[in-house]
């Protein structure tokens, strides 16, 4: 459960997307929120970290992290112009880099960045596509290829490079999910290296809708 936050914590977008005044986020441009999705205090968010067309060279200085923290005011406004909750099609000018869904909750700590692969001295980002309902808990690591509907990840959970999670599952705490796993939806995964280790009980996925959590933050 995310710690409850001070008053005046966040900043309240048009779409009801709840982002910390202490969040860290980059390459705003780049970042797609379905609206009430919540971002906690130290999350950070790499949207500045996006695939960019070979022959665009005006791109390269941010294929990179450049440093300095982006305000999260500023993906307020970016966030507020999209009521759409699928992500446009990318564009040599602007890539979607994260995608998020709606009613999510990025905890405490937590980092969502886009895949990636180098190759020949070369390195390019793939997007980090999140579905509706998904908990990411404090301190977690994410740079999954794309999570599904109703999936909680636990704290300190590290999930790899171009994972792809399926609806349904649960990931407990601590966990490291090695890059380029396939989880199948209704699982429960654990373990270093992660693997199933059970199905999700039936009933359980109730509780991985997170509107009344949603309501209760902010």
């Amino acid at each position: 459960m995310p710690p409850k936050p001070t008053r005046g914590e966040y900043i309240e977008t048009e779409t009801g997307n709840k982002v910390s005044r202490r969040a860290y986020i980059q390459g705003t441009q780049n970042i797609i929120l379905g609206g009430k999705t919540i971002i906690q205090s130290e999350c950070t968010i790499r949207g500045d970290l996006h695939r960019t067309a070979p022959s665009s060279s005006s791109s390269s200085s941010s294929s990179t992290a450049t440093g300095g923290d982006t305000q999260a005011q500023q993906l307020s406004s970016s966030s507020s112009s999209s009521s759409n909750r699928h992500p446009p099609q990318p564009t040599p000018q602007q890539n979607v880099a994260v995608s998020i869904g709606r009613y999510c909750i990025l905890s405490s700590g937590c980092v969502l960045r886009p895949p990636c692969k180098t190759h020949r001295g070369v390195t390019s980002y793939w997007p980090l596509k999140v579905g509706d309902h998904v908990f990411v808990g404090e301190g977690a690591v994410i740079e999954a290829a794309s999570i599904g509907n109703h999936v909680r990840i636990g704290a300190g959970a590290v999930i790899g490079r171009f994972v792809i999670i399926k609806d349904g599952v649960r990931v407990v705490d601590g966990c490291v999910v090695p890059a380029g796993m396939v989880i199948p939806p209704f699982s429960i995964v654990a373990g270093q290296p992660g693997q199933v280790v059970a199905e999700l009980p039936e009933g359980e996925l109730d509780t991985l809708d997170l509107r009344e959590l949603y309501r209760s933050i902010g």
